[in-house]
């Protein structure tokens, strides 16, 4: 047990130390100056202030597709990075939304909360594949009685180790959802209206239908919206709550009313 911990921990800090150039390598997301885009730095720097933050590196990646996320290991080295698509889509208000919202998790440090999160998943994860191999090179040495003694014990062992990572899973996705519900709220309060990321998220929903976007499914909890789209028991394993819960929330938050 403690040796599948330890290598989740050596994985997951590499990927917490090193995420933000891994991911904006992986998008070819490209630094801005102010000079090369101004309004978007001038929401950034603005929003940092707010919310008494450093100011981020800005980037942009070459997308069509509207999405946007953050990342960088704690408020010091964060990154803030958008899409072609989303400066073309949203106004300034609906942009400072959703940057108020990529501020609010790194204030929140969550990257830091998913990778402790991965870490247990990833832990639960090995320990069943070890308990798997060995079963099946350890399954031999049994006596026929013990075997029959063992039976049921054998069963509930496999049963755990199907769903022992799911269930752990499970939790990992429940997580992500929690912490984007929290960095709407942030968001709102620093932006200063829940109607602008209340509008900007309906508008995201629909643009990642209309411009899809070639994302991978391990990178894809750090977008606001989900680059990856499902439905029904699918939902389970989504990062992101639904849109219409978002804006609800966000709704309810302008009109004062408790979420």
């Amino acid at each position: 047990m403690m040796m599948a911990f330890g290598i989740a921990i050596l994985m997951n800090l590499f990927s917490y130390w090193f995420s933000h150039k891994i991911v904006l390598a992986m998008y070819k997301a490209k630094e801005v100056t102010e000079a090369e885009a101004p309004e978007l730095h001038s929401i950034v720097r603005n929003l940092a202030t707010r919310g008494g933050l450093p100011m981020p590196k800005v980037y942009i990646v070459p997308s069509p597709a509207p999405n946007a996320f953050a990342t960088g290991r704690n408020p010091a080295h964060a990154v803030v990075a958008v899409t072609e698509g989303i400066l073309k889509l949203l106004d300034r208000d609906e942009l400072s939304g959703v940057i108020g919202h990529e501020l609010s998790h790194i204030k929140n440090r969550d990257i830091l909360i998913g990778t402790i999160a991965a870490t247990f998943a990833g832990a639960i994860s090995m320990l069943a594949n070890m308990a798997q191999w060995a079963m099946i090179f350890g399954g031999g040495r049994h006596s026929s009685n013990d075997d029959e003694r063992s039976g049921g014990g054998g069963f509930g062992a496999i049963l755990m180790m199907l769903l022992a990572p799911l269930a752990a899973m499970l939790i990992q996705m429940a997580v992500s959802r929690s912490r984007e519900y929290g960095a709407d709220q942030g968001g709102a309060r620093l932006c200063g209206n829940p109607l602008f990321l209340a509008r900007a998220l309906r508008k995201l929903e629909q643009g990642v239908q209309y411009v899809p976007m070639e994302a991978q499914p391990a990178t894809a909890h750090m977008f606001i919206v989900n680059p990856l789209t499902g439905g029904g028991l699918i939902s389970l394993f989504r990062t992101h709550p639904s849109t219409d819960d978002r804006v609800a929330r966000l709704e309810a938050l302008a009109a004062g009313r408790s979420i």
